[in-house]
């Protein structure tokens, strides 16, 4: 062998091992391909901006990126791999995210998309977004209060007209995240997305 690749071997991808640890604390030694970068790929950036379009199924107002369901984005060889915190474990709507997300990555081109379901930690209101809480207010849903270790909890304000002159009518509203409310100023009905 002269030391020059063939035309073959410029394609191959590299071939490289490492030491990982299982479960049970054991050492192994894994292979790991390693695939040369694509000038054409998208960044994990630009992936979350088209993920920006992905609305909730439950609250179409608010998209998985506002809510802050989408935890990770990377490229795990030709695979682009999403992960996803559902608001809680047995969201009805999960399936149909992934398969919303699923399907307008294929739209922009992406053949190999995987969604993993993270549940570690578990996902928390904290996390949407601030444009993720105007646009649900806009949209008439008092957002959750943010947590603040030791503060009283504020009145809840209308969403319609401001007020915190208001009362909670049920613990539940149209879906298990909400609750309903009723403002006595302007007397409209209005969700609130719980705090979790």
């Amino acid at each position: 062998m002269t030391g020059v690749p063939t035309s073959a071997d410029a394609f191959a991808p590299e071939q490289s091992s490492q030491t990982m640890t299982d479960r049970e604390g054991r050492e192994r030694e894994v292979s790991a391909r390693r695939v040369p970068f694509s000038e054409d790929r998208p960044d994990a950036a630009e992936i979350r901006r088209w993920l920006e379009d992905v609305p909730d199924p439950e609250i179409p107002a608010v998209s998985v990126i506002d809510l802050g369901i989408v935890r990770d984005v990377l490229w795990r060889g030709d695979e682009l791999v999403i992960a996803v915190t559902p608001t809680y474990s047995g969201c009805p709507a999960t399936a149909v995210i992934a398969l919303d997300i699923e399907n307008a990555l294929r739209a922009r081109g992406i053949e190999h998309v995987r969604i993993e379901t993270r549940l570690a930690p578990p996902w928390t209101t904290d996390w949407i977004s601030a444009e993720g809480r105007a646009k649900l207010k806009a949209f008439g849903i008092a957002p959750p209060s943010m947590a603040c270790a030791g503060a009283m909890m504020t009145p809840l304000e209308c969403p319609h007209c401001g007020s915190a002159h208001t009362e909670r009518v049920s613990q539940f509203g149209s879906t298990p995240c909400k609750a309903q409310h009723r403002c006595l100023d302007c007397l409209e009905p209005f969700d609130h997305f719980k705090r979790f």
